[in-house]
């Protein structure tokens, strides 16, 4: 039997994740969190072979989490199976450690024969993102360039970002310029829509 654990903010998709994978005769679910906080003690309480976990869940993020997992039980593997198939998403994921990154909206069958090909030490990732990802490249971003985007994302203004990154404000504006031109964007506004289609934030 191949032991899963299941994370997942959304209650319905999880049991429903759950029924269908509980139909396949060699995979068992053990375990299933609502969120990302929970995921590394559930893990250490049910010993999963498999870890399916969502990208954006309250608290710590689904790939935060799975880069928690993987340092602490390298040997348990990680599934993404999100909503959100975005090229810096799954570049992200396969950095902090993940073994394959699916779509929500993939077949049953092939979603329980991920977890199979997973769990035997494969790379599975959904092809459409595989190829998206190779095209959109690697984030230009710093991570002090996403950091002030991100808290921009709310619509702050300079002077509240710059308090709140302990910045002053000529080195947010310069952040936010430099975040701007590498997304061909003309606005912050229009900078993070596009850093956030792209999953780079």
């Amino acid at each position: 039997m191949i032991r899963l654990l299941l994370a997942d903010d959304q209650a319905l998709v999880r049991g429903a994740l759950a029924a269908l994978l509980g139909l396949e005769p060699d995979l068992e679910v053990v375990a299933e969190v609502g969120s990302g906080d929970e995921v590394l003690a559930a893990v250490e309480r049910t010993t999963p072979d498999v870890v399916l976990l969502d990208v954006e869940m309250p608290g710590l993020d689904g790939i935060s989490a799975a880069a928690q997992v993987h340092a602490r039980f390298p040997r348990v593997r990680i599934l993404m199976v999100t909503t959100f198939g975005r090229p810096g998403y799954l570049r992200r994921a396969i950095d902090a450690g993940a073994d394959g990154f699916i779509v929500k909206d993939t077949p049953a069958r092939e979603l329980a024969d991920a977890v199979r090909r997973v769990q035997l030490g494969l790379r599975v990732v959904d092809p459409a993102l595989a190829a998206e990802t190779l095209t959109a490249g690697t984030s230009p971003l710093t991570a002090r360039e996403r950091e002030v985007l991100a808290a921009a994302a709310g619509g702050a203004t300079a002077a509240a970002i710059a308090a709140r990154l302990h910045l002053s404000e000529g080195t947010v504006r310069n952040h936010l310029s430099a975040a701007i031109g590498k997304t061909g964007s003309r606005t912050r506004a229009e900078a993070v829509r596009a850093a956030e289609r792209l999953g780079w934030l």
